[in-house]
């Protein structure tokens, strides 16, 4: 069954993306709400998008914050790019598994609640790159 398997490994190896990235897994908000922050900070240097989301009166703002500044660590630690240098290539929140509940209604029937969960992606790139 495994034919080729390390050669594929080392493909796929050498074309996966080297940029700094960081990504926040099953977030209890709505995905729908997120990229209405996200849309505001795509695009913009990392030290930028952190100001606009320290005064962002959303709730994705907090959880996007430390999902930037995360990003911002790898890019320093692990490929040693200047913070300063980085900006906002790609964000996106996709949709993660939904929590479903029922809240009690008249006559004994029930309606479903739809709790939302989110995985969010923030990608940096160097400016003059």
């Amino acid at each position: 069954m495994a034919t080729r398997s390390k050669q594929k490994a080392l493909a796929r190896q050498a074309a996966a993306d080297t940029r700094p990235r960081a990504t926040a897994k099953f977030v209890r908000i709505s995905p729908f709400k997120v990229r209405i922050v996200l849309d505001i900070i795509k695009g913009k240097p990392v030290v930028e998008a952190l100001a606009i989301l320290e005064n962002t009166p959303k709730s994705a703002s907090e959880v996007l914050y430390k999902l930037v500044n995360s990003a911002a660590a790898n890019a320093e630690n692990n490929q040693n790019l200047s913070r300063n240098d980085l900006y906002v290539a790609e964000c996106y929140a996709n949709e993660g598994p939904t929590l479903k509940r029922i809240m009690a209604r008249a006559k004994g029937s029930a309606s479903r609640i739809n709790k939302r969960t989110s995985h969010i992606t923030v990608v940096l790139d160097t400016i003059n790159a």
